[in-house]
């Protein structure tokens, strides 16, 4: 019986042989990345402490990455694969744009430690091109030009990321006493800690319809495809 937990141990995994060292595949290593990231952040991992945890030599990492950056953005990308672009194949280009932000800001958040990784640009592996792809195409096939359909993605990508990066109200000290009296119109920001979950994800959203909105006006303005009313 397994002490911790009152279970069985498993036993149906045959025992290793003597000197014979464990394999993985990539799926394994790029699962103990991201555990490793979201326990302890970018800078625990290595390549020496990814093969404790998986109990193999060190090299044998190397079967699968040349590098530890090839290495988170193999988990970066494992990150981006859970964004759903497909509303751009089949809804109005404001939907598809809607979702999509929602979306990745949700797959962003359940790995928070790697924002800082993901951050750094557009990720080159394969679901991660694969969706800048249907995001590209979903907003030209709508009338928007090249230059904007770029500019669109990076702005929506810019507050995913921005709203991710950091919490505005959680930057506040929650003493009062760190306020001087003077400053009369923030007397209750010492609340705002407390809030900030709330207030982030307001926040976003915030931003989010400012985007909306505004590419929506943009559309009609440069004379393109009138957009069909957006469902709420």
């Amino acid at each position: 019986m397994d002490e911790d937990h009152g279970q069985s141990a498993d036993t149906s995994a045959p025992p290793r042989r003597a000197g014979r060292p464990a394999r993985i595949n990539r799926e394994q290593l790029v699962d103990a990345v991201l555990s490793l990231v979201d326990a302890e952040g970018l800078e625990a991992v290595s390549m020496r402490r990814l093969a404790a945890i998986l109990d193999v030599k060190s090299p044998s990492l190397y079967n699968h990455v040349r590098t530890k950056e090839e290495l988170l953005d193999l988990a970066a990308d494992s990150v981006v694969a859970t964004v759903d672009a497909t509303s751009f194949d089949t809804e109005h280009w404001l939907v598809g744009l809607e979702r999509w932000a929602r979306s990745y800001h949700e797959a962003i958040l359940g790995h928070p430690n790697m924002v800082p990784w993901l951050a750094r640009g557009v990720q080159r592996g394969e679901q991660s091109l694969r969706n800048v792809d249907k995001v590209y195409g979903g907003l030209t096939r709508a009338g928007w030009s090249p230059r904007y359909a770029t500019l669109i993605g990076s702005s929506t990508r810019s507050i995913v990321y921005g709203s991710a990066m950091g919490s505005f109200a959680g930057g506040f000290p929650d003493d009062p006493g760190a306020y001087p009296s003077t400053l009369e119109h923030i007397v209750n920001a010492h609340e705002l800690r407390s809030r900030r979950d709330n207030l982030d994800r307001e926040a976003f959203e915030l931003a989010l319809r400012f985007l909306l909105d505004g590419a929506e006006r943009l559309h009609a303005e440069l004379g393109q495809k009138k957009p069909r009313t957006r469902r709420r």
